[in-house]
């Protein structure tokens, strides 16, 4: 197990080094250039050379690059082209709400989707089976932001009991913050419990058929114990797969969900960044989202070795 764990994680390292190369040529080879952006329209060809002299854009790309990466593991992300703010600033601003805001989403989803797999598996073609699907196929249909308008229509304008919009911090009040935290939430979550639901049913259906499982059961094993015991066991590794890439998608921020609902997530962030085309908090962006998905993709590798016994040694 612990060859399998050094494996995975010595696996990550070219993995980020690719991802810095991509994100720094990607941004450097883009049209547009970052100093008439803070010079403006009127600056002069003298104005704009002293501006590039001093963000380094006048060195050749090769020592750019260096530069960058020697300033990226002192934890440096640069400074905003547009607010001149610290870039870890901007981030650890905005960071938080959109945290807030998954880890909930993840947990109603896991909380709702599971049991339905399970129970759409247990009741293959039953009315049961076939409800949980429908639903699948609706949570994956309907744009999430007509999920998020309807919501607001139903909750915050006929029934008058949620807010509409915006974002309380749950250190500030908690019971605000949950008030407002709902719609959002349950927005996201359906999509999330769609596809978490339909993940479980189909490794479930493929448990539920194995000789141990009838063993199980020829013993006198409650069905209880069989479904949640032997079988959702030896399926959790395709459901915290899709559970963890979703969890890394909440992170990465989710544009439409925080712009219907206005929340100051870093999902807004990386779309005000991109529209003002300020490099260095796009760079910054692309490699946290990188980072965690990487990162949740590691966490979700070494968890199989809890599960799949094959591995452990």
């Amino acid at each position: 197990m612990l060859g399998y764990i050094l494996r995975r994680i010595l696996a990550v390292i070219p993995v980020m080094v690719i991802v810095a190369v991509f994100v720094f040529l990607l941004l450097r080879l883009t049209p547009g250039d970052p100093a008439a952006i803070i010079a403006g329209d009127m600056a002069t060809p003298a104005q704009l050379e002293r501006i590039r002299t001093s963000l380094g854009l006048s060195e050749p790309l090769h020592v750019q690059f260096f530069t960058w990466v020697g300033l990226l593991l002192q934890g440096d992300l640069g400074t905003s082209l547009i607010s001149n703010t610290a870039v870890t600033t901007m981030i650890g601003q905005r960071i938080w709400p959109t945290i807030n805001i998954a880890v909930m989403t993840i947990l109603l989803s896991v909380a709702i989707a599971v049991p339905m797999g399970v129970l759409a598996a247990w009741r293959h073609r039953t009315w049961a089976d076939y409800a949980v699907m429908s639903f699948s196929v609706l949570g994956f249909s309907i744009p999430v932001f007509v999920i998020g308008y309807i919501f607001i229509q139903v909750f915050s304008i006929n029934l008058r009991w949620l807010p509409v919009q915006g974002y309380t911090a749950p250190s500030d009040d908690f019971g605000r913050f949950l008030a407002r935290a709902i719609l959002p939430c349950l927005t996201l979550a359906t999509i999330y419990v769609a596809l978490i639901a339909r993940m479980t049913r189909a490794s479930m259906l493929e448990v539920l058929g194995e000789d141990y499982i009838r063993t199980a059961r020829a013993k006198g094993v409650s069905e209880r114990i069989v479904l949640f015991r032997h079988a959702l066991r030896n399926a959790a590794v395709p459901i915290m797969t899709i559970i963890g890439t979703g969890f890394a998608l909440l992170i990465g921020g989710v544009v439409v969900t925080e712009s219907v609902f206005n929340i100051p997530g870093i999902g807004r962030l990386t779309v005000d960044a991109i529209l003002a085309r300020d490099y260095p908090v796009i760079q910054a962006m692309i490699l946290l989202t990188s980072g965690l998905y990487v990162f949740i993709n590691l966490l979700i590798d070494l968890s199989y070795t809890l599960f799949d016994p094959r591995i452990r040694y």
